[in-house]
């Protein structure tokens, strides 16, 4: 089996959102029983290296990315998983800031699907696994084979059923938790928040940026119940005297005890001051473990961490930023950027949902601002119809027009842009990989590093 047989596999499952919306015995899938007795028969890889579990509604990638970094750059042997993928299913397993080879990824699913058929067929497993289901185990088997120091693991949809959870690990981080996948996790904050949360462990350690009422109350209950060391980054951590140069942000990220250390971040928007701030105080706790991670390791991983897809610069003149907002919290963060940034430019939008989302509201909160909006259709089966969504939101902006390919929304979007204008092409994670997929972008004069900060004698 090579890796373009493997991938077409591993589609044909069906992840959870997908098995869910089938049957009941599909739906049934959904828990932790099936991939627990699948990582027991491949000898519980999670259990061979310390773990890092990052859930959240928003910003638990951009966290999981800028955490990454900052290992790799103490020199640590770092594993990172993460989802969805944008272009290619192998970003989603990567050690030391690498993709998993196709060869690899290829080789490693073979041997998964041929452990999971006798699991099938003795009884021991009551459904096959899920796309996620696979994939969240062969990333944790990579990582044992790649002998990581430490993994990185973004939750992928909730928290307490998710597939990440089988494992134990030594620091939690929870960003912050709103609205998003209601189906799944419920309809209040409180529902949602008590799913997150489920990844909290009895006796671990817990970083939380949740700002939202009653997710902080679930947080603050379920840490008790855990015996939970919680670290609140609102309560704890500052961000003082924050400046931003093209929407990337620096500031002194400072702690009550008097640690102040001076950052700078490579990710842009000031949603990501919060989400730094939380990779800070986890990278001091790892460090208090007796991880070798200095401060220095911790400017020069903030400063160099990439995650593409949110508030990326794809071309210039006019400028184009790929950002994957796809539920009310992310198309408010964009705003807050648009605002911050180019409140005196002409702003196009090119847009495509999924039709399980919130599209209302998000259109409520982007197409009034935007010159222009182009709508398209992301490659992919949930995808709502442009025509759907401009029958909807038709009153919030005249000039709206439909390109159902999203390469030719965004040549649409392009011809109407003069080089000052800027153009979002938002809505949703999948919209920004058919992009990046069929179109390479215009080289980009500006780097996309930035140098860290120096440290100063007084900081510690």
């Amino acid at each position: 089996m090579d890796y373009a047989a493997a991938t077409r596999y591993l589609i044909s499952l069906g992840n959870e959102v997908r098995a869910s919306s089938m049957d009941s015995a599909y739906a049934a899938k959904l828990g932790l029983e099936n991939v627990t007795e699948l990582l027991e028969d491949l000898g519980r890889p999670q259990d061979a290296y310390p773990t890092v579990l990052i859930g959240g509604t928003n910003g638990k990638g951009s966290a999981s990315a800028m955490l990454d970094a900052v290992l790799r750059a103490a020199g640590l042997r770092s594993g990172l998983y993460t989802s969805p993928h944008l272009v290619e299913i192998k970003e989603r397993i990567q050690c030391c800031g690498e993709p998993i080879p196709p060869a690899e990824f290829a080789a490693l699913f073979a041997q998964l699907r041929a452990r999971m058929e006798r699991l099938m067929a003795s009884g021991r497993l009551r459904f096959h696994p899920t796309y996620f289901e696979c994939l969240t185990a062969m990333g944790l088997e990579y990582f044992r084979r790649q002998r990581c120091d430490l993994a990185v693991l973004e939750v992928g949809m909730g928290g307490r059923l998710d597939a990440t959870n089988t494992a134990t690990p030594r620091l939690c981080i929870l960003t912050q938790i709103d609205f998003d996948h209601e189906r799944f996790l419920g309809n209040t904050i409180r529902a949602i928040a008590t799913e997150k949360a489920g990844i909290i462990k009895p006796g671990g350690v817990v970083v939380s940026t949740a700002s939202h009422p009653e997710a902080v109350a679930v947080i603050r209950e379920r840490a008790a119940e855990q015996g939970a060391r919680l670290i609140e980054v609102a309560r704890e951590y500052s961000a003082l005297e924050p400046s931003s140069e093209e929407g990337r942000y620096s500031f002194r990220a400072c702690h009550a005890d008097g640690f102040c250390l001076p950052v700078r971040l490579a990710l842009r928007g000031g949603h990501q001051v919060e989400n730094a701030l939380a990779v800070v105080a986890g990278a001091r706790e790892l460090a208090a473990m007796g991880f070798p991670i200095s401060v220095k390791h911790i400017q020069q991983g903030l400063a160099t961490a990439q995650w593409p897809g949110r508030l990326e610069l794809f071309q210039e003149e006019p400028r184009v930023f790929l950002d994957g907002a796809h539920n009310p919290a992310g198309a408010r963060a964009l705003v807050r950027f648009w605002d911050e940034h180019f409140s005196d430019r002409r702003v196009l939008l090119v847009y495509g949902a999924m039709r399980d989302k919130a599209v209302p509201e998000i259109t409520e909160i982007l197409f009034p601002k935007a010159a222009a909006v182009v709508l398209t259709r992301p490659d992919q089966f949930r995808a709502a119809a442009p025509e759907t969504i401009r029958d909807l939101a038709s009153h919030l902006n005249p000039h709206i027009l439909i390109e159902p390919a999203p390469e030719a929304a965004l040549e649409a979007a392009l011809a109407m842009a003069s080089p000052q204008d800027v153009i979002f092409v938002t809505g949703s994670l999948f919209l920004v990989g058919d992009i990046k997929r069929r179109r390479t972008p215009p080289a980009i004069a500006r780097s996309r590093l930035v140098e860290p900060l120096p440290v100063s004698s007084g900081d510690r």
